[in-house]
């Protein structure tokens, strides 16, 4: 096996090795913190999807992946997941959603960005606790009931 190579160790263990930072508690973070959060983690994973389906012009993938990460598209995940969460999911969903935001929708209705700030908040929260197999589920199933999966 080459030096540097383990694939018994997952990413975050890695992650967290390699960049000499500590496991983190995600109740000790505001929700707009935890979007601020899931909002790159989401946007990792839809680019990751997107590079799935083959090779193509960097444009096309662009184009593809902004569809997917809009307010618009989050906020219409949001409604198909919402009544599947757990308690606890929910209550995380439920914090981001209202939290109040210093920026403003730019193409986006406010009832559609704030539910997708709370489905960013989720994926942050879910991100922090290690919850990867719910995070990619809860992901996989909205796409699918988007019809972008």
């Amino acid at each position: 096996m080459e030096e540097g190579l383990n694939t018994n160790r997952g990413f975050t263990e890695a992650y967290y090795n390699n960049m000499g930072i500590g496991k983190t508690d995600p109740a000790m973070y505001s929700p707009l913190a935890l979007a601020y959060l899931g909002d790159g983690v989401y946007e990792l994973m839809i680019r990751a999807k997107v590079m799935s389906q083959g090779n193509m012009q960097v444009n096309k993938m662009h184009k593809k992946s902004t569809s997917l990460v809009k307010a618009r598209t989050q906020a219409e995940m949001m409604r198909f997941l919402e009544p599947r969460l757990t308690q606890e999911e929910r209550a995380v969903f439920k914090r981001g959603r209202n939290a109040k935001s210093a920026t403003v929708a730019k193409h986006a209705t406010v009832i559609d960005y704030r539910m997708a700030t709370g489905f960013e908040a989720l994926v942050g929260y879910l991100y922090l606790s290690d919850q990867f197999d719910r995070l990619s589920e809860l992901i996989g199933q909205g796409l699918k009931e988007t019809g972008e999966a």
